[in-house]
């Protein structure tokens, strides 16, 4: 029996799935609050209790969420019982030396290039995943396993890829990581840890100065990369454009992505397609028909006005989702809802959230969620932004009148927080006035 503390976890669900899928039996507990990864979980029937320390019986082997702290109590109850605990990322290493592992890493986009990935690998050869947005299937008999690798406290370093992917370096986590050089020597560490090779953004300004004892090939749309995008036109329905890799023409791809970081996500994920040479119209075709990752651009007709939802936290991350939504509706209002998560990031990258709020018509902003810190710790308000932001004002789930004068528009909904259940009060209302 594998147990679970802090089951609900974006990546814990996803393991817990990919055990259950592998035959183990599993569950864990986790607040009783929803979250939006228990769909997988439910559909496996596995079960999630309550967190109480008399849950935990000598049969089970315990996985630790990152999130879980020292004191919490199961955890102490499992080491007086002298149960085998295992973090999350020693589970997941563990259970992904079995098999062909593509470690996915950077501070914005793996998620959605590790979702992409997947889905091409799965169609086509078979595939297994662990992803950050709660998604997890496996099969005894794939070769293929692609993995969300996060580098917070350095997490990603458990892991033994074949091929490692950087989508980009960016300094995030800053309650851990000191400055971009500890960063980066992160992620050299991490990228020689690759079998095969490294693949990596050629376009961002870090990722050249590696020190790297593997093969890297670098992708973006400057010339001097190896897996470059070429005569690239972007429209309300996407983007067209053709890939060469290596000098060599592999196909042409008419995607239904939009912004410059999708395409390049999309890049990192073709990338591997050639060099696992895969035929690039089989691998076109199926790119079609990617939807997306959960909550990265999850888009929502009400009525009049388009619903996203996205997990954007990071002002880089806010900056991409509100150019995306320019660029595929042009001609609608841009309205952001954003959640500041933890005190440490609001406060480093203060003066960047209030420029990239500054670029939509209307900005909406909630309290910041600390998670793991203390307010008391921090000198920051979500106010010290709001009050630097023109047309900004505050909301909150059960205070959002203004929201719904907003007609013919774009409403974004940004955070790492589920905000499900404000989206759906916004929704009740908004259809009640106007219908």
């Amino acid at each position: 029996m594998y147990y679970f503390i802090g089951i609900k976890g974006t990546g814990m669900s996803a393991l817990a799935c990919i055990l259950s899928d592998l035959g183990y039996e599993v569950k864990g507990s986790d607040q009783e609050k929803h979250f939006f990864t228990e769909k997988g979980l439910n559909e496996r029937n596995i079960e999630i209790l309550p967190y109480n320390e008399d849950n935990i019986t000598k049969d089970m082997t315990i996985i630790r969420g990152n999130a879980i702290k020292d004191d919490h109590p199961e955890l102490i109850r499992a080491e007086v019982k002298g149960l085998k605990i295992y973090t999350y990322p020693e589970m997941v290493s563990k259970l992904t030396k079995m098999f062909r592992t593509i470690t996915v890493a950077g501070c914005h986009g793996k998620t959605t290039t590790s979702s992409m990935l997947y889905h091409i690998l799965n169609s086509i050869v078979g595939s297994n995943c662990l992803i950050g947005d709660g998604t997890g299937h496996a099969n005894k008999d794939n070769k293929y396993f692609v993995l969300e690798a996060c580098e917070y406290k350095r997490h990603f370093l458990a892991y033994e890829p074949y091929y490692a992917i950087i989508t980009n370096i960016e300094l995030d986590h800053v309650d851990y990581y000191k400055d971009i050089d500890d960063l980066r020597n992160a992620y050299t560490e991490y990228a020689n840890k690759a079998e095969k090779m490294v693949i990596a953004c050629g376009d961002d300004p870090y990722t050249h100065s590696l020190e790297v004892n593997k093969p890297i090939f670098f992708y973006g749309f400057d010339e001097d990369n190896d897996i470059i995008a070429k005569d690239v036109e972007f429209t309300e329905e996407g983007a067209n454009f053709d890939v060469l890799v290596e000098d060599n023409y592999y196909g042409h791809f008419d995607l239904p992505i939009y912004g410059k970081h999708m395409l390049l996500n999309a890049l990192a994920v073709i990338g591997v397609c050639y060099y696992e040479r895969l035929e690039a119209k089989e691998v076109s075709k199926i790119l079609k028909t990617f939807e997306g990752a959960k909550r990265r651009f999850t888009e929502t007709k009400v009525l009049d006005n388009i619903l996203v939802d996205d997990y954007a936290h990071h002002p880089t991350e806010i900056k991409c989702t509100i150019k995306s939504a320019k660029q595929k509706y042009p001609n609608k209002e841009i309205v952001a809802i954003w959640g500041p998560h933890t005190y440490s990031r609001t406060d480093a990258f203060k003066n960047d959230y209030i420029e990239v709020l500054k670029t939509v018509d209307k900005a909406y902003i909630m309290d910041i969620y600390g998670a793991r810190e203390k307010e008391n710790d921090y000198d920051i308000k979500s106010e010290d932004i709001i009050k630097e932001v023109p047309n900004a004002e505050k909301i909150s789930e059960t205070n959002f009148e203004n929201l719904l004068n907003h007609h013919n528009s774009v409403i974004l909904f940004m955070s790492p927080n589920d905000l499900t259940e404000f989206e759906n009060k916004y929704i009740e209302k908004y259809k009640k006035n106007n219908d």
